[in-house]
């Protein structure tokens, strides 16, 4: 009898703690929140960083893009006037 009581106080003990110290976690739901209400300078940055790594070659590409309208129409001229 002392046996069982005995792991049945272990078990309950075990238990206990493991609810105690689960009820402190945070949910992601709340780790989301958490981290979007921070705002600190260094995720701000590091963001900025992102859109600048793309922005940038989307900028070149525009260019580039732009410089080979204006050949194709300067070619398309030529081509015009040589067959008039």
């Amino acid at each position: 009898m002392k046996k069982s009581r005995y792991s049945f106080t272990v078990v309950v003990g075990v238990l206990t703690v493991l609810g105690l110290s689960g009820c402190s976690q945070e949910t992601p739901a709340e780790k989301a929140k958490a981290a979007a209400a921070s705002g600190s300078a260094a995720t701000q940055a590091a963001g900025q960083a992102a859109v600048d790594a793309i922005k940038t070659p989307m900028d070149n590409a525009r260019q580039v893009e732009g410089t080979l309208e204006q050949s194709a129409e300067q070619t398309a001229a030529k081509i015009k006037e040589a067959t008039q």
